[in-house]
């Protein structure tokens, strides 16, 4: 799959047990998320149109309202990475 530096980032972060968090409009729809690592440290890779594209893609899911995590599809998707730990 071709995906950005960005979501890869991204999706890496998830894989690793991170969730992403969001705040619904009045309407309904999703209007501002925060993307939180395992560790509780916020993820400033993870904007607006980061977080829409991955969720277009079927990379991240949610269930119930709870946060967002990646999915079966979004864990293939990702490539390895040294964790720089």
């Amino acid at each position: 799959m071709n995906i950005s530096k960005h979501e890869q980032r991204v999706l890496h972060e998830l894989a690793l047990g991170g969730a992403i968090h969001h705040e619904r409009a009045g309407n309904g729809k999703i209007h501002a998320i925060t993307c939180y690592t395992r560790d509780g440290h916020v993820l400033a890779d993870c904007t607006l149109a980061v977080f829409l594209r991955l969720r277009k893609r079927r990379f991240i899911r949610s269930s119930g309202g709870a946060p967002y995590r990646v999915s079966k599809r979004g864990i293939e998707a990702v490539r390895a990475q040294l964790n720089q730990r």
